[in-house]
């Protein structure tokens, strides 16, 4: 029963986020796509706008997803490897965060290796190297919050 519950509280939602970033590398949520929704939203906003500035802001909005998607994925994986408890006495270690960022990384990759096959779509190592500042940010934040919790 405690492995299943284990299961349930920590690898099934980092499986259900993997899922997740999987169905963002579809064509539905290429390039393309995307901008079909924020591109008219900036255009309303701000009619006067260039259109290279507006495919900057798409670019960075796109770009700040992937950061964030992967700093969650990376919390999760940190959470599942060292199963923290209410009141965790257990000082910070840098390889329970090496565990998770590297778990990021090499979804970020086969991810991007996904996306090559997938029509208007490719991989790139730049995304990769997002992804990864993105799970590294993510637990850097971690790391930040639980000294400031123990100073307080």
């Amino acid at each position: 029963m405690q492995k299943t519950r284990n299961f349930v509280l920590y690898w099934l939602p980092i499986i259900l986020w993997m899922v997740m970033i999987f169905g963002f590398s579809s064509d539905s949520h290429s390039f393309q796509n995307s901008s079909r929704i924020l591109e008219p939203l900036l255009r309303w906003l701000c009619p006067n706008m260039a259109p290279e500035t507006r495919n900057e802001i798409v670019f960075v909005a796109r770009k700040g997803v992937h950061l964030s998607i992967y700093a969650v994925l990376a919390l999760l994986v940190w959470r599942a490897w060292r199963k923290p408890a209410r009141r965790d006495s257990r000082p910070w270690r840098w390889s329970d965060a090496g565990v998770a960022l590297l778990v990021a990384a090499l979804y970020a990759a086969s991810d991007e290796f996904h996306q090559t096959f997938v029509p208007n779509r490719d991989g790139c190592v730049r995304d990769v190297l997002i992804d990864t500042c993105g799970a590294a940010a993510g637990l850097f934040l971690l790391w930040l919050l639980g000294r400031w919790r123990r100073h307080w």
